[in-house]
C-alpha cells in the first residue's frame, strides 16, 4: 500500500485505531478522524509516527454533511488523493430497551451516527474516488447487522442498514472501479464493549464458536485485506469477523 492514502473514521481507539495502524504498517499514509475523542485520535497519529509511518488527524462529526465534506477535502488537500476508506465511527445504543420502549432521541442518535454517518462518508469518498478512477471502502457493521439482538432495536437497525447500504453501493459503483465491503465483528475488546464484558465476559465468550472475545487487530486485518489488491474480486461482502457468534 505504499504511496496510497487511507481514511479511518472513529480512529481514536479500538477497531479504528487498530485499522489505522494496520494501514500504516503496509505503507499507506493515514488520515485519522474522530469527533469527541480528539486526544485519542491524536494519540493514534503519534503511534503511527513513532512506528515510522505518516498520518494526520481531523476532527469531524460524521453525522453532519458539511463536516464530512470538509474531512474528505482535508484528506485530499494533505495527501493528494484517497484510495481506501474505513468508515468505522459508531456508537452503542446506551442500554437495552425493547422496540416499543425505545426513546426517539436514542433512535435518532444511533441512526444518525451509525447509518447516516456511514452514508455521508461514502457519499463524499465515492465522489473523490470517481474523480481519481477508483478506490476501496470498508464499512464497520456488526454481527447484529446480520442477526437480531433483543433489546437493541436501534443498534440492530443501524447495522442492518450499513450492510444494505454497502451492498447497494457495491452494485452501483463496481463497474466504475470502486469496491465496497463491510466487516461484521462479534464482541471485540474495545472501550465500547468494556462495560458489558466486565459484567458477563464468560457468558458472552461462550456464545462464540471460538469461545473467546475478539481483538481490534483481528478485525483490522480483515479491513486491510478487503481494501488490498488481494481482494480485487471481492465486493458487496458482509464479512463476519465474529469468532462464530452468528453460527
Amino acid at each position: 500500500m505504499a504511496g496510497k492514502v487511507a481514511l479511518v473514521t472513529g480512529g481514536s481507539s479500538g477497531i479504528g485505531r487498530a485499522s489505522a495502524l494496520a494501514f500504516a504498517r503496509r505503507g499507506a499514509r493515514v488520515v485519522v478522524a474522530a469527533d469527541r475523542d480528539v486526544a485519542g485520535g491524536e494519540e493514534t497519529v503519534r503511534l503511527i509516527a513513532d512506528a515510522g509511518g505518516e498520518a494526520s488527524f481531523v476532527q469531524a462529526d460524521v453525522s453532519q454533511a458539511a463536516a464530512v465534506e470538509a474531512l474528505i477535502a482535508a484528506a485530499v488537500a494533505t495527501y493528494g488523493r484517497l484510495d481506501y476508506a474505513h468508515n468505522n465511527a459508531g456508537v452503542g445504543q446506551g442500554g437495552t430497551a425493547l422496540t416499543a420502549e425505545l426513546g426517539e432521541a436514542t433512535w435518532d442518535r444511533v441512526l444518525g451516527i451509525n447509518l447516516k454517518g456511514v452514508w455521508l462518508c461514502m457519499k463524499y469518498e465515492i465522489l473523490q474516488m470517481l474523480r481519481q478512477g477508483g478506490g476501496a471502502i470498508v464499512n464497520t457493521a456488526s454481527a447484529t447487522g446480520l442477526v437480531a439482538q433483543e433489546g437493541m432495536p436501534a443498534y440492530v437497525a443501524s447495522k442492518h442498514g450499513v450492510v444494505g447500504l454497502t451492498r447497494a453501493a457495491a452494485l452501483e459503483y463496481g463497474k466504475l472501479g470502486i469496491r465496497v465491503n463491510a466487516v461484521c465483528p462479534g464482541y471485540v475488546r474495545t472501550p465500547m464493549s468494556a462495560r458489558r464484558l466486565a459484567q458477563s465476559e464468560a457468558e458472552i465468550s461462550a456464545r462464540h464458536a471460538l469461545g473467546r472475545i475478539g481483538t481490534p487487530e483481528e478485525v483490522a486485518e480483515a479491513v486491510v485485506w478487503l481494501c488490498s489488491d488481494a481482494a480485487a474480486f471481492v465486493t458487496g461482502l458482509a464479512m463476519t469477523v465474529d469468532g462464530g457468534l452468528t453460527l
